[in-house]
């Protein structure tokens, strides 16, 4: 049995990806979903800090790496079907979403209309320098 057999069990799809779950590990909100691959979740392992996979960017990113807003790792789990990834997370900073809000479910359908629901923390501009 190999040292990291445990990323054996888990279904990948066709990519090698896993959607992973980031939650608070005091207060339970969901704060985001990304995707992982064997290295990132590894990683992730290895250092206590979310590190995913960013398909937009085809490379690694760590959660945090460029707004400081790093999710320390408390817990993984992986769902009955072996297909998603729950990460317990401490947010540092208490945004997790690029939006610059404390997570990225804020809009809530009501009446066929998708409103928002969480107000923006810190504006975008003033986390992330190039956007």
């Amino acid at each position: 049995m190999s040292k990291n057999s445990w990323l054996d069990e888990i279904k990948w799809d066709d990519q090698g990806l896993v959607p992973a779950i980031a939650q608070d590990f005091q207060t339970g909100q969901i704060l985001m979903m990304a995707w992982m691959n064997q290295e990132s979740l590894l990683l992730t392992k290895q250092e206590q800090r979310a590190v995913y996979w960013s398909r937009s960017r085809s490379r690694l990113w760590r959660k945090g790496e460029e707004s400081g807003h790093v999710q320390k790792l408390h817990s993984l789990q992986l769902d009955c079907d072996a297909d998603v990834i729950l990460l317990r997370v401490e947010q540092i900073g208490g945004i997790a979403c690029h939006t610059g809000r404390p997570h990225c479910f804020f809009r809530t359908l009501q009446a066929d209309q998708w409103h928002e629901n969480v107000a923006v923390v810190k504006n975008p501009k003033e986390i992330y320098s190039h956007d």
